[in-house]
């Protein structure tokens, strides 16, 4: 029974561990210091700690395979707390956040001035930057595997260069056959 019982557990903790997938998320710093090496568009999930949303993001569309295995491919990954009081430097300007309040860490706190500067008004909100650390456009809102596969094949393939009205955008949209589960 004992022998049953262990090889059940192994079992699922290896199911766990290998369906499972992690984004090798970096600071923005870094991103940016790899574009230099290797020029690859930049992926920022903007999020706060009390985001419910912002945790469904992670749970369901970041631990995605398909998500993780193409953004990992793809892109470099930056997370960055909205409300948090990390200090993060774009454009040669350091940007931290002087009202941050340990206290409320969990909860609302100060917004961090990089997303004040960036005009974040709602988390989970997704940044998308070029190969030269330029803002593409934010992707506000929860966004399961499939919504976020169109925006993450879109911006890669620079579709979006050739996107010039709502119109033109629908069109694509109606077309795109997302592949991702989820």
């Amino acid at each position: 029974m004992k022998k049953i019982t262990f090889v059940f557990l192994l079992t699922l903790i290896t199911t766990v561990y290998v369906s499972a997938q992690e984004i090798n998320w970096l600071t923005l710093d870094e991103a940016i210091a790899l574009q230099k090496k290797e020029p690859k568009k930049i992926m920022m999930d903007i999020y706060t700690n009390w985001c419910g949303p912002c945790k469904m993001l992670d749970k369901n569309t970041f631990q995605n395979k398909e998500v993780a295995d193409y953004v990992n491919k793809h892109y470099y990954a930056v997370k960055l707390n909205g409300e948090g009081n990390d200090v993060v430097t774009y454009k040669d300007k350091a940007y931290g956040n002087p009202n941050y309040d340990p206290a409320k860490a969990n909860r609302r706190n100060s917004a961090h001035e990089l997303a004040r500067y960036f005009q974040i008004n709602a988390y989970p909100t997704v940044l998308f930057f070029d190969e030269t650390a330029e803002v593409i456009t934010p992707l506000r809102g929860y966004q399961t595997p499939p919504q976020l596969e169109l925006y993450l094949k879109m911006f890669k393939n620079d579709d979006h260069k050739n996107i010039k009205t709502q119109d033109e955008f629908n069109t694509y949209y109606n077309a795109f056959k997302a592949e991702f589960k989820g």
